[in-house]
């Protein structure tokens, strides 16, 4: 297995990325989330996969343990291959993923391209205890996606021009920071000064 490959970025994309190293160029398939915090860099270390499949093989590169155990768990699941999860890991944060699965909130899942709602019962019987184990106790889940008030702020500050990722972020930490926000304004007002 192919633990971690580390080198100079030649190409870059939203789905995948060319690193060289050792002379060699390998592509590697990225999650949006990993793009999202390497895209400013030139060199990079990404933890790795690397799948072996009859007709082809691939390497999956990851920003941090995090996303590979989360990609790992999700590829054990029936029905789910290494491009399924990671279309998951590009449409919901770590956090995200998690807080669904622990709340038992498929229709998280329903979002993403490719999982209907039987696939989306399937992660969450099959993954629970594997999260449960992985986050421990103490862990406190971030508010579901659907919650109204960080809907209407992510699409506010996305219409101001700020990018999906780093705004999902910024309201998952004030959310998590603070609970008791109720308002639109306050939410947007706070994230404004977290992301300038």
């Amino acid at each position: 297995m192919i633990h971690h490959i580390k080198g100079l970025i030649t190409f870059k994309s939203p789905t995948y990325i060319v690193i060289e190293a050792g002379g060699i160029g390998y592509q590697v398939f990225i999650s949006l989330n990993t793009y999202a915090r390497i895209e400013p860099l030139e060199q990079v270390k990404l933890l790795t996969y690397f799948h072996v499949k009859e007709d082809g093989q691939s390497l999956f590169g990851f920003v941090d343990e995090q996303e590979r155990v989360l990609f790992t768990h999700l590829i054990s699941v029936s029905g789910i291959g290494p491009t399924t999860a990671q279309l998951v890991l590009s449409s919901l944060s770590v956090d995200e993923i998690r807080s669904a699965i622990l709340s038992e909130d498929d229709r998280q899942f329903n979002r993403v391209k490719g999982i209907g709602p039987k696939t989306a019962k399937r992660i969450i019987l099959e993954l629970k205890d594997k999260v449960q184990k992985d986050v421990g106790e103490d862990w406190i889940p971030v508010p579901s996606a659907d919650n109204t008030i960080r809907q209407e702020a992510l699409s506010a500050l996305m219409a101001l021009g700020f990018s999906r990722i780093p705004v999902q972020k910024a309201l998952n930490q004030l959310l998590k920071e603070n609970p008791g926000i109720n308002s639109v304004e306050k939410l947007i007002k706070m994230a404004l000064q977290q992301l300038s």
